[in-house]
């Protein structure tokens, strides 16, 4: 059986990255050799040195909702934290709301002087709320003007631009957190990439709050992750499986990625397209149908995150990774350094 607490490692608290970096490609990157465990360091725009022509480069083009808004009660005036999870029917969100015993349903919220309103309509999974929101207008530009970036709660000093929880081709509207592998990555060192001759492939998944979620079980096999939507075009799918069956490796970049492709790949090894959710949970003992290398950052102690690297490139291999890390001095999480494991 494998346990939670076969994925913990010990990280000083200093080692948390509350920052990005000026420059986003200056960030430090681990290589992983995840037949061998051979360990070497890099600077992360070196990464285009370990890309081959005919690879295949898979990015998670989703964009995060300014999703945090504050508000308050429209009975006592109490003040509220609401934060979208994921749109469930025109103006019906799923949300996260603290605090949460206070919002029974029928409760009226206020935010913005009342630019948006909105009721609790009921309590749902993990004590979530669907609210309904009213307003004059179109809904993302009350947002934009309202709301703030739901940044992780390890990160405590204040995000001044908000394009820095952006990766650079961020274009999908819908996520609840940043894909942060893709954080490292410039327009100019894309290009850079394409003129090696890789390919360069976009899909889309919305990252909800699930997969950050702490494993509650000591059994890893009886957690449930919750469900999140993805979408692959007709083009993206096809150039992907050109590769593949080419020869060339699929990288995917970050874990959202990862999770996409082999939530859509059938039982042949080509990626399907189209538009679905996906709960997939992969941990050591997962079988590969897409992935070949992966490009991520550092994940917390004891994550599904920690458990699907871990499935790629062996437990020992990881944790031995992380353990080097930590003694070199990463910057951890999601302002954090990368790995690439291959």
């Amino acid at each position: 059986m494998l346990k939670k607490s076969d994925f913990y490692y010990d990280l000083p608290q200093e080692l948390i990255a509350q920052d990005p970096l000026e420059d986003r490609s200056s960030s430090r990157l681990l290589m992983l050799d995840r037949q061998t465990g051979e360990i070497s360091h890099h600077v992360f725009r070196e990464i285009v040195d370990f890309l081959h022509p005919g690879d295949c480069l898979v990015l998670n083009d989703t964009k995060v909702m300014p999703a945090r808004l504050f508000g308050e009660k429209e009975d006592t005036g109490a003040r509220v934290e609401v934060l979208l999870l994921r749109r469930r029917r025109a103006d019906v969100w799923e949300t996260l709301v603290r605090p949460g015993k206070k919002c029974r349903p029928g409760t009226g919220l206020v935010f913005g002087g009342g630019l948006l309103r909105g009721k609790v309509l009921e309590t749902v999974e993990e004590g979530n709320r669907l609210i309904q929101f009213e307003y004059q207008g179109v809904f993302e530009e009350i947002l934009d003007r309202l709301g703030e970036m739901p940044l992780p709660p390890y990160i405590t000093h204040k995000l001044e631009d908000r394009n820095r929880y952006q990766t650079v081709y961020a274009r999908c509207e819908g996520s609840a957190a940043a894909p942060t592998a893709g954080l490292h990555f410039t327009d100019e060192l894309l290009d850079r990439i394409r003129a090696r001759g890789v390919e360069i492939v976009f899909v889309t998944l919305h990252v909800g709050l699930g997969t950050f979620r702490p494993v509650k079980e000591e059994n890893v096999s009886e957690h449930h992750m919750h469900s999140e939507f993805y979408r692959i075009s007709c083009e993206a799918a096809e150039r992907i499986n050109a590769v593949k069956a080419s020869g060339g490796r699929v990288i995917c970049v970050g874990t959202t990625a990862c999770r996409t492709l082999e939530s859509a790949a059938d039982a042949d090894g080509r990626v399907q397209p189209g538009g679905r959710e996906t709960d997939i949970f992969i941990y050591p003992g997962y079988r590969f149908k897409m992935t070949d290398a992966l490009i991520t950052n550092f994940h917390l102690p004891e994550s599904t995150l920690i458990m699907l690297v871990s499935a790629l490139a062996g437990r020992e291999n990881v944790l031995n990774a992380y353990r080097e890390a930590v003694r070199e001095k990463y910057r951890f999480f999601s302002f954090g350094d990368a790995m690439f494991i291959c």
